[in-house]
């Protein structure tokens, strides 16, 4: 059933969903390869259309590590839980689908930094973020600093893996969900109004075409978006993001 009062239409973009493009780091890291931030998210599935140039997606969970061949025409998709590393072999580019637009960009992310860093919000977020006004130069050299920090702690819980000793990635799990805890609150906000409210919208659809009411027909919308951000240092690359939540939840946002 769905919520009393839903909207009969839902103008973010299908199954609220968020898009960008990403251009994958090409910057060396201490194993030779090159590529992005190893991270993991804790409520959002995320999946990649692959568009051009070649690569591999290395994934770490509970059952393990793999590493997935990424080239034109591919399509990934992992669930939460599932750390994640691009790697880079040649002009790697991905158009990428988020689960729950917004809240990624709200913190649904954790990179595997080493131990220390995870047990101390403040210098984890210290750690993690990019300086507000710097230099494209100075803000490259943030991105691939933490980049090569997640390596480093990604590395460890790769090893540990491989040797049969679960505990690491399971303390990684805890220090994440403890990280981003805080959080859970504003993240409900937006999975209402996006992903919620998007299949709220198919409820009220099918309640009505079982009345034989096509009123909401009438109602529907088009909208077409140019990137709103191009070339933004990401954790995996450099991004174009688009706008993709509803217009009226976009216009109340704070600016």
């Amino acid at each position: 059933m769905n919520p009393p009062g839903a909207a009969a239409v839902y103008d973010g973009l299908p199954g609220g969903i968020g898009v960008s493009r990403l251009r994958v780091y090409d910057w060396p890291a201490a194993d030779g390869l090159r590529g992005g931030t190893p991270h993991l998210h804790l409520t959002c599935s995320e999946g990649y259309a692959v568009t051009g140039g070649r690569g591999a997606v290395q994934t770490l969970a509970a059952s393990g590590f793999e590493e997935t061949p990424l080239a034109p025409g591919a399509l990934v998709w992992f669930t939460p839980g599932t750390i994640h590393r691009l790697v880079n072999e040649g002009d790697l580019t991905i158009v990428v689908l988020m689960q729950n637009c917004g809240l990624p960009e709200a913190g649904d992310a954790v990179l595997t930094l080493p131990p220390p860093y995870l047990a101390d919000p403040a210098r984890y977020r210290a750690t993690v973020a990019l300086p507000p006004t710097a230099s494209e130069e100075e803000l490259a050299t943030a991105a691939r600093r933490r980049r090569d920090l997640a390596i480093e702690g990604f590395t460890a819980l790769r090893a540990a893996a491989a040797a049969g000793d679960p505990e690491p990635l399971a303390a990684f799990h805890r220090a994440a969900a403890s990280l981003v805890r805080p959080l859970a609150g504003r993240w409900r906000e937006r999975w209402l109004t996006g992903a919620a409210a998007a299949s709220a919208a198919t409820g009220t659809q099918l309640a009505r075409l079982e009345r034989g009411d096509a009123r909401y027909l009438a109602d529907a919308v088009v909208r077409a978006e140019r990137p709103a951000a191009r070339g933004r240092f990401g954790m995996c690359g450099r991004l174009d993001v688009y706008d993709a939540e509803p217009a009226d939840v976009r216009d109340a946002r704070p600016a």
